[in-house]
């Protein structure tokens, strides 16, 4: 059972601006009734580009009403330029905190703002719909990874950058990626190797001097492999790399584990090989 704030509870059974504006000059939508939750926000913004008026609309969980409540009350009163720097990191603060498997509903609430404001003109709202059909297809940002819920590559990449997330699991959590059929993970894997590496796999194919090799692979053991086993007491260390061999010496509760080997092979080779390529293999050494 989830743990909820008092203020989230406040939020979801006494949910503030509900509603619709008419002749909004700002109106954004996010989710999907298909992933269960979706939410559509309307502005009225003035002739100095103050919010004056929120109201929301949504379907869905308790976090999403709570959520989507606490937005329009953060919003109302701020320029346009200050509600822009929202995240759904602050969404969640300011409801002092949502359970993990909820994260998604303040992304959601970022969301729509975003898309009403992306779209907002001080001489009157633009329909999303018109500028999507100026747009092509083939938008790199606009990629669906996640075909069940219909989460863009940008979505993900905007979540791990706010969030600081690091694995599948986490980002599933923010955005929903992830959480149906499960096909997309590995190419959730590899939007989160490209953020952190800036660059994919087969990218990383290419000719490295032997001291950039070097530094590739040590940056993804400390910022992807090394946090996750302090979690647990145990910890790796980078020993040596010949050709795409790695050599690496288990430290803390890792070291002498009698998983030991399934974790060098199941984790931190895995994750080596998602961001560097399949041909790279590690070694324990002692």
């Amino acid at each position: 059972m989830w743990e909820y704030t008092e203020k989230v509870m406040d939020h979801y059974r006494h949910p503030r601006n509900v509603g619709s504006i008419e002749n909004a000059d700002a109106v954004g939508t996010a989710g999907s009734l298909v992933c269960g939750d979706q939410l559509k926000i309307y502005l009225k913004i003035d002739e100095n580009n103050i919010v004056t008026d929120a109201k929301f609309q949504t379907f869905g969980c308790g976090s999403a009403v709570a959520s989507s409540s606490i937005l329009t009350e953060m919003i109302i009163g701020k320029t346009v330029d200050e509600v822009r720097k929202i995240t759904n990191k602050d969404i969640a603060d300011e409801l002092g905190g949502l359970p993990p498997e909820k994260m998604h509903c303040s992304v959601m609430g970022y969301e729509a703002l975003e898309d009403a404001l992306k779209n907002y003109k001080t001489e009157g709202y633009v329909d999303l719909d018109e500028i999507k059909e100026e747009n092509t297809s083939n938008n790199e940002e606009n990629k669906i990874i996640c075909t069940c819920f219909q989460v863009t590559k940008k979505t993900i990449i905007d979540a791990i950058k706010t969030n600081n997330l690091k694995t599948v699991e986490e980002v599933t959590n923010y955005t929903k990626a992830g959480g149906a059929c499960g096909r997309c993970k590995a190419d959730i894997q590899k939007v989160i190797d490209e953020y952190y590496n800036g660059t994919s796999a087969q990218e990383t194919q290419k000719e490295l001097t032997p001291t950039q090799w070097i530094l590739k692979v040590n940056n993804i053991i400390e910022t992807q492999i090394s946090p996750e086993l302090m979690k647990d007491g145990g910890d790796v260390e980078l020993v040596d790399i010949k050709d795409k061999t790695v050599y690496v010496k288990l430290r803390g509760q890792c070291s002498g584990c009698k998983n030991s080997t399934m974790t060098l092979k199941l984790f931190v080779e895995t994750t080596l090989k998602n961001a560097l390529g399949d041909d790279i293999s590690v070694v324990e050494v002692n």
